[in-house]
């Protein structure tokens, strides 16, 4: 390890001539993540840094979305998602769906609790888990905007305490290394064991000092949460607000996230909150969130409904630029490193043909068509988010309960929307009475409907 870094460094010196030919251009407030250590691997893709706005934020501007295909019936996926609480397979699940700047769907489904029952609507609270990286990417990416950082910015001048196990890659690591998981350990989730046993993330974040290394920064990728929450620290030194006061003001004000929060005591001071769940012998059982990855705002803080999700996607898809503005989106969803991994299982295998993250994002080739996509998991609670940019469409799934049967509702709603052939994704089928469901129900400006009441974090 120790040889293969100081090829590295030779590596870096004999490009330092040459690098100081680089445009001045890179402190532009819409750079992207400089992406000038290649991944070792030499089959992996090559990214180009995107400086224009991509695909779907050039298609708004000129009226070229594509509709989703013939078939696409959001009252089909609502009387499946309102299936899946049925028989206690989960006990709640909320679902937001957009397209074309318009909330088709945002409601929810099943009961907040088996002990207390209450009715999940659309301003019921879910745990995001690792969806909250989305908003890390997004909250840094308007920091780049104002000119307060960029996003080859050195963590280590932001954060000064921090270290990694060889001096030289501490000074490397980058503000998008961290958003993209390319800081260079060797091992998946670096010290989680730790944070879920309620370890303190300042005292865990120390441990990144002895962390054995298996690239130099920026080259390979390894999923982290300990290492990905110092862009806290970051957000903090740059901005001179705590990240979560941060999000608040620049992301779920301005968004109209009306029922987002962040932290334990976020979710439990929510009007209507929905509790974790795990399997018993006897059934579900309800329990108290677990406090551990909440200590990490950045990968795994926030809280939201449906209602939440549909604006958020709204403005993920370029709807809200008094906000988010195109030049931003297209960076934070632009591929810059390959993670092949996230190909190799359920509806992935079938369906992805390549994959990458992006920044807070993952990128996958799904069935020919671009998706941007999270998932998010901790004890009890379950998330998927997926955006389709051709199609302008965005849809967030989350419920509270330690299983993967609701998962396979997003491939049938993406199939739906591209014209892909159909697979028993669910194993709720398509009967007469879902395919004769209707049109899409319309929906207020508060995200209800006008004929209903509405292990690692990833």
């Amino acid at each position: 390890m120790k040889d293969k870094l100081i090829r590295c460094r030779l590596q870096s010196v004999r490009m330092g001539l040459a690098g100081m030919l680089l445009p001045l251009a890179l402190s532009s407030t819409a750079q992207t993540p400089s992406n000038w250590n290649p991944s070792p691997v030499a089959s992996a893709p090559h990214y180009e840094s995107p400086t224009q706005p991509r695909a779907y934020q050039v298609a708004l501007s000129q009226q070229r979305v594509l509709p989703p295909a013939q078939g696409f019936d959001v009252r089909m996926f609502e009387a499946m998602a309102e299936e899946l609480t049925y028989g206690h397979r989960v006990p709640g699940l909320a679902m937001a769906i957009v397209q074309n700047g318009r909330v088709l769907s945002a409601r929810g489904y099943g009961v907040t609790d088996v002990v207390n029952p209450q009715p999940v609507d659309s301003h019921t609270v879910f745990r995001l888990a690792s969806l909250s990286k989305a908003f890390a990417g997004t909250m840094t990416g308007l920091l780049v905007s104002d000119g307060s950082l960029r996003w080859d910015s050195k963590v280590s001048d932001y954060v000064p305490g921090f270290q990694l196990s060889d001096p030289w890659a501490t000074r490397r690591v980058t503000v998008a290394d961290l958003l993209s998981h390319r800081v260079g350990l060797k091992n998946y989730n670096a010290f989680d064991r730790d944070i879920e046993a309620n370890a303190e993330y300042y005292h865990v974040s120390q441990k990144l000092s002895s962390a054995p290394l298996t690239c130099a920064p920026g080259q390979c990728y390894a999923y982290q949460n300990v290492a990905f929450s110092l862009i806290s620290d970051v957000v903090f030194a740059a901005s001179g607000s705590f990240y979560e006061q941060a999000v608040e003001r620049r992301l779920f004000k301005p968004l109209g996230m009306n029922d987002a929060s962040m932290g334990l005591a976020g979710i439990q001071s929510s009007a209507s909150w929905a509790r974790p769940h795990v399997r018993s012998r006897n059934g579900w059982v309800s329990l108290t969130p677990k406090p551990t990855y909440y200590r990490l705002a950045p990968a795994a803080g926030v809280n939201a409904s449906a209602s939440d999700m549909a604006q958020w996607l709204l403005a993920q898809t370029g709807h809200r630029p008094d906000v988010l503005p195109a030049p931003l989106l297209a960076t934070l969803h632009a591929p810059i490193i390959a993670t092949p991994s996230e190909m190799r299982a359920g509806w992935r295998r079938e369906r992805i043909y390549s994959a990458s993250y992006a920044l807070g994002w993952r990128v996958f080739d799904y069935g020919g068509q671009k998706v941007v996509f999270h998932a998010g998991a901790v004890q009890g609670y379950r998330g998927l988010v997926a955006m389709v940019p051709e199609r302008d469409l965005g849809v967030a799934i989350l419920w509270n309960g330690d299983s993967n049967v609701p998962s396979g509702l997003l491939p049938t709603i993406l199939d739906k929307a591209l014209g892909l052939p159909l697979q028993p994704w669910l194993d709720t089928p398509l009967t007469d009475e879902l395919l004769m469901a209707g049109p899409a129900a319309p929906v207020n400006d508060s995200g209800r409907s006008a004929t209903r009441a509405a292990a690692s974090p990833d």
